[in-house]
């Protein structure tokens, strides 16, 4: 199981998924968190890195993606 930053319904979360065969990845859940939180340069870096790529919606149980690299979501 891995995890990273990602926009979760216009709101900073931290995304759970399971990695499959190829690059296929499948989504297992999310939490909401607060970018003060993270005081690091190197937190830093990783949110605005990975926030590029990873935006969803969560609806009705359901990941839908806005703008994501992740295959299978």
């Amino acid at each position: 199981m891995g995890w990273q930053f990602a926009v979760v319904n216009g709101r900073l979360a931290e995304i759970y998924f399971d990695e499959l065969k190829g690059n296929k990845r499948r989504l297992r859940g999310h939490c909401y968190v607060n970018k003060k939180e993270f005081k690091t340069k190197q937190e830093q870096k990783w949110i605005a890195k990975d926030i590029k790529h990873n935006r969803f919606s969560y609806r009705k149980k359901q990941y839908r993606p806005l703008l994501s690299d992740m295959k299978g979501s």
